[in-house]
């Protein structure tokens, strides 16, 4: 559940939740290989929101994809949670994610034939978990989202705004310590996209969760814990707090 994380918890001091040493990353063969990530080292603590941020093709996305299990990397030592990654099959990769890591992405990807009940209830299904139980907790998430009344409604009735609280809360179901969001605010104007960072904020305030946010969107830079800065395939610098970030960018 979403709560508030105390108030003696302090997010600079935590254990990492994310070390990444070394990574390498490339795409095609040839001459036409493309370097994406080269030796880049990065690092997310629990209870902070990070924030990724850089020009498009600089590998935010790929760095994401690798930390979260989704993409294998050409090099380099990925530990998450724990768990290192560049160790795992593809086998125990897989059930790792699925128990371990929540999703928000620029496009809300529910499914249009299922309920938003269903929609939330999809991680826990897939986990082997009641369709009754998985629904009554779905509907708690709705609630804590703010959307409880949206429930048996199908994703097209909803506005922007409301669909990414859905995605919110599907993300969050099965309970996952890391949370990962690629783009959850440019496709949203700015009061959505600001109820959507308010709940991820809250979301990073407890003590065993961590979200981590790449985006091109300067309006929420306000709510990063830290902010890392990204191009041509590597971290150039890690701002380590909300005043730094506002210093070096303070046109947002």
């Amino acid at each position: 559940m979403v709560a508030p994380a105390p108030t003696h918890f302090t997010p600079s001091r935590a254990p990492l939740a994310v070390v990444l040493k070394g990574l390498d990353k490339s795409f095609g063969e040839g001459d036409s290989r493309t370097h994406v990530l080269k030796h880049t080292q990065f690092d997310a603590r629990l209870g902070e929101l990070l924030m990724l941020v850089g020009p498009s093709g600089c590998g935010k996305t790929t760095l994401l994809s690798i930390l979260a299990g989704t993409l294998v990397a050409d090099g380099g030592e990925i530990n998450v949670l724990g768990y290192r990654l560049h160790e795992m099959k593809s086998g125990p990769i897989t059930k790792f994610r699925s128990n371990h890591i929540g999703f928000i992405f620029q496009q809300f990807n529910l499914i249009p034939t299922l309920t938003v009940a269903e929609n939330v209830s999809v991680p826990l299904l897939i986990q082997g978990v009641s369709v009754t139980k998985a629904e009554k907790k779905a509907r708690e998430l709705l609630a804590v989202v703010g959307i409880p009344e949206k429930a048996d409604d199908r994703p097209v009735k909803l506005s922007g705004g409301q669909q990414q609280r859905v995605a919110i809360a599907r993300a969050l179901v099965h309970e996952p310590p890391l949370l990962v969001c690629d783009e959850p605010t440019s496709a949203l104007d700015s009061e959505n996209g600001q109820h959507v960072m308010e709940i991820l904020r809250t979301i990073a305030r407890q003590e065993t969760r961590t979200v981590i946010v790449v985006t091109h969107d300067p309006r929420i830079y306000k709510f990063a814990d830290r902010m890392a800065e990204m191009e041509d395939g590597r971290i150039l610098r890690v701002l380590q707090s909300p005043a730094e970030i506002a210093a070096a960018h303070i046109n947002f």
